[in-house]
């Protein structure tokens, strides 16, 4: 089976946590996009949903689903979402589509996370995909200079805006062993705005392909 439809697979699954009358929080990526198409058949099953970035929100408006404020939606019921890799733990790697911080959000303010990947994505240790870090721009060389002392290579995503106006940095050569305790270092450097880590609101459920990970 290919891996596109191993995305399909895994989209097609996470419609099992969606309940009538729900907002549903919607992530951002190519598995998601399976889900955004598999929640479009179920459109006036749902009251809307939450988006993780520009690009979801277009494409759900042009399958007919409310896009909603947060603000105005208070704390949602479920949130999709893809990753760039997964460990055993539930812990993740995101933003290689630069949505990292409103991911980050909308997840933090979900009760449950169900997280939609293809095989390629699970690892025994976090760090083979470039860690992303969003960061004020006036930081980047700070931020990049703080990151080579621990270890870090790390490589500007030039050409690259977040929804948020900041810049990517993409880190690599790191072995993520203990997720959680990075995660908290990195937050507390000066023009950090987020950490591609989830590991402090790891995933509640991941799918690969429609079989859910112990």
């Amino acid at each position: 089976m290919n891996q596109d439809e191993e995305k399909r697979k895994a989209a097609r699954a996470a419609m099992r946590h969606v309940e009538p009358g729900m907002i549903v929080g919607v992530g951002t990526g190519s598995t998601v996009a399976h889900f955004i198409d598999a929640l479009a058949e179920r459109r006036h099953d749902i009251a809307g949903a939450v988006s993780s970035s520009e690009w979801s929100s277009q494409r759900l408006r042009e399958r007919g689903i409310e896009v909603l404020d947060l603000n105005a939606t208070g704390e949602l019921p479920l949130y999709v979402d893809g990753a760039d890799e997964c460990d055993g733990n539930k812990c993740l790697i995101k933003g290689g589509g630069a949505a990292l911080t409103r991911e980050k959000i909308v997840a933090a303010a979900s009760r449950r996370f169900v997280c939609v990947i293809d095989p390629s994505k699970r690892v025994e240790v976090l760090g083979r995909f470039p860690l992303p870090i969003e960061v004020i721009p006036m930081a980047r060389s700070h931020v990049a200079r703080e990151l080579v002392k621990l270890g870090g290579q790390p490589v500007w995503r030039d050409g690259v805006v977040t929804d948020n106006g900041n810049w990517i940095l993409d880190v690599h050569h790191l072995r993520i062993s203990a997720p959680l305790e990075l995660e908290r270092e990195l937050n507390q450097i000066a023009g950090v705005v987020t950490v591609g880590l989830f590991a402090a609101r790891r995933a509640d459920v991941v799918l690969i392909g429609d079989r859910e990970m112990a």
